[in-house]
């Protein structure tokens, strides 16, 4: 059990902010989707992963993040994008979008073999530092949430909890989502402690996201 209270990610100071503005003013570049273990890229580089439901706005946090208008390609049809997603970022990390879940229409051996995948990459992968798992701030942690953060906990992978569409939300609404969301993260021995909103669109969030990224070891 973790009882660790999860507070909001605090603006990194000026150093912080300055290294993962240095980390993503590097080109962006996107490497290859995966299908199976054997297409996975060299494990070459130090790698995160960005983890949500179909629709929380994955791709549109990590164009944010990168500077980019579509290098990661956004969808309105849950469960488009079957792939595990690898992108370079500078000449020492990558970014990697897994799959969407929660898609209700796709197939069941689909759904399998993606989960499948899934569990073969976050158990496999030693270059993978840490999964950012994203979450829609108007909705908090759904059961499918759940059943991914289990999967990170097995695996013995650390995960962030970040909080997508923020700026969606109004003040009063929020605080009873983070209570929520706090609830359903001290079950899972591996999330890191701490919580970081996000609005893509709006900007806010991805400086501090940048400045975590850039102090993983």
């Amino acid at each position: 059990m973790n009882d660790l209270p999860f507070p909001l990610a605090e603006t990194p100071d000026d150093h912080a902010a300055e290294r993962g503005r240095k980390l993503f003013a590097g080109a962006s570049e996107f490497v290859k989707g995966v299908v199976a273990m054997s297409g996975l890229p060299a494990p070459d580089r130090l790698e995160v992963c960005f983890a949500g439901r179909s629709n929380v706005g994955k791709s549109s946090l990590i164009n944010a993040l990168t500077g980019t208008k579509a290098l990661a390609r956004a969808s309105n049809t849950p469960g488009r994008t079957q792939e595990i997603n690898f992108f370079t970022q500078g000449p020492d990390l990558y970014l990697v979008d897994l799959p969407g879940y929660g898609y209700a229409n796709a197939p069941l051996k689909v759904v399998e073999k993606w989960q499948k995948l899934l569990k073969q990459y976050l158990s496999g992968r030693q270059t993978l530092r840490r999964a950012f798992v994203l979450i829609d701030a108007r909705h908090g942690i759904k059961p499918v949430d759940d059943e991914i953060m289990r999967l990170l906990d097995t695996s013995a992978v650390t995960f962030q909890c970040v909080l997508t569409k923020a700026d969606k939300v109004k003040a009063a609404e929020r605080d009873k989502i983070l209570t929520q969301v706090r609830a359903g993260l001290a079950k899972h021995p591996a999330a890191f402690p701490e919580i970081l909103l996000t609005s893509a669109e709006k900007g806010d969030g991805i400086a501090t996201l940048r400045s975590i990224i850039a102090g993983l070891e």
